[in-house]
């Protein structure tokens, strides 16, 4: 007799975009993706919130610019319902400012819209397993955004005592963090498992008081670990 095997749940995904073609093609991507499932679409951030109050789904993509509500405004509200969505920012700028905002506000990162199915797709399920995600190739500029004018802070010296408390292989991911690579990429480049990255990446998180990967990118920027 076969045991038969428990289905795997899918990811639920809340599409938030004013562009009825971009809502469309991002739900085409999606519902190609094995385990992702779009449980709603919303035009502007108002119906976003009301939607993913309805819906309750895991990972909510959403614009920042849409009319009557910008997506901007609806990231406190939902990250305020319980259970909280995985908030993504999708936008055309990545060096725009309120990406910086919807950051600080708990987003768990941003996505540019012109970045290919496969980002898409690892990016959900990113952002479903509890990681940020960082567009790699604009997280350079928003690091600097953030080390410049209204967003700098005293910069601590580069033997800052964080990274004094960190192993090699630590300080060898918190490097490719700040070059915006993702774990799996950390993973390859590295030659260790994508849990492995994940432990390392937790160490991080708690041996440099950092809580998100921007803010441990901009440290090793800081700090001199990225030139």
């Amino acid at each position: 007799m076969t045991t038969p095997t428990t289905p795997t749940v899918p990811i639920r995904v809340l599409l938030a975009d004013d562009e009825t073609m971009i809502r469309a093609a991002v739900r085409m991507i999606l519902s190609h993706a094995d385990g992702i499932e779009v449980v709603g679409e919303a035009a502007d951030g108002r119906q976003a919130v009301a939607e993913a109050a309805s819906h309750r789904p895991d990972v909510v993509l959403l614009d920042i610019y849409m009319p009557v509500h910008g997506g901007l405004a609806a990231v406190t509200p939902l990250l305020a319902l319980d259970p909280a969505p995985r908030v993504l920012m999708l936008t055309t700028f990545g060096t725009d400012d309120n990406v910086l905002t919807a950051l600080r506000d708990g987003a768990a990162g941003f996505l540019l819209k012109d970045e290919g199915p496969e980002e898409l797709i690892r990016a959900v399920r990113a952002a479903a397993a509890g990681d940020s995600v960082l567009s790699p190739q604009v997280t350079g500029t928003v690091v600097a955004r953030m080390l410049s004018g209204a967003h700098q802070e005293t910069a601590p010296a580069p033997t800052d005592e964080r990274i004094a408390r960190l192993t090699g292989r630590e300080r060898e991911v918190l490097k490719l963090i700040g070059e915006g690579l993702s774990n799996q990429e950390i993973a390859g480049r590295l030659h260790i498992t994508i849990g492995t990255v994940k432990t390392h990446v937790a160490a991080i998180f708690a041996k440099t008081d950092t809580s998100s990967r921007v803010q441990a990118a901009v440290l090793a920027h800081r700090t001199g670990l990225v030139h």
